[in-house]
């Protein structure tokens, strides 16, 4: 029997989130939603996948985000003194270097990924609500404020279908009541570019483009305590 699309949901919410995608050097940046790149890596950390093994298979799932409650943008910095210098090989120790880093405070995301192998997309959901590894969103500082799994994670139907009727995760900001949920979602060959698809083993850490297309729903479920009576 042929394989049934099916999309594993995924939550992802937390004081502190932080998804790069271009940090170079001292400076540490974090993307407005997640990164491919860092929920395959959750995925591989819940199912004990060393960083050495192929992620070829996760890699081939398609990926999308709604977003439930955006994050705001927070920066802070790190200072370190002693530096190794490149050129040289020793350590400066007159030299304190100073490293930026960007986060996400309060963000909710609802993550989908879409496949045709149930039977692995059914291992993963195991793995999450038994991890093997600690799980962090982003950073291996930011731990998950809530469950990453969800008691129906495992849906069968395409991304759209079921990012737009799964309810809510999370309220959505004061200033943001009322507004369309935005979704962003991994397309072939439109959108906007993210280099963020795993094209390697972790390890190697090497990462090729992907395409993101951005929409909105102008309605999202509430959960069932949330709706009026």
């Amino acid at each position: 029997m042929p394989e049934v699309t099916t999309t594993l949901l995924l939550r992802l919410v937390g004081p502190l989130q932080a998804w790069g995608t271009t940090s170079r050097f001292d400076e540490r940046d974090t993307q407005l939603e997640p990164s491919k790149s860092g929920v395959l890596g959750l995925v591989c950390a819940a199912l004990g996948r060393d960083r050495a093994e192929s992620v070829h298979d996760l890699a081939a799932l398609k990926m999308g985000v709604r977003v439930d409650r955006e994050g705001l943008l927070m920066r802070d910095y790190q200072t370190a003194a002693g530096v190794l210098i490149a050129a040289t090989g020793k350590a400066d120790l007159g030299r304190t270097v100073v490293s930026p880093r960007y986060y996400l405070a309060d963000a909710a995301f609802l993550v989908g990924l879409q496949g045709d192998d149930s039977g692995l997309l059914r291992q993963v959901s195991a793995a999450l609500r038994a991890p093997r590894w600690p799980l962090a969103l982003g950073r291996k500082a930011m731990v998950p404020g809530l469950p990453v799994w969800l008691p129906d994670d495992l849906q069968a139907g395409d991304l759209v279908t079921t990012l737009a009727s799964h309810p809510r995760i999370a309220p959505p900001r004061f200033e943001h009541r009322g507004q369309p949920v935005r979704l962003m979602l991994e397309h072939p060959d439109s959108g906007a570019l993210r280099h963020d698809q795993p094209v390697a083993p972790y390890a190697a850490r090497r990462f090729g483009p992907r395409f993101v297309l951005p929409g909105v729903l102008d309605h999202v479920p509430e959960p069932a305590a949330l709706e009026p009576r």
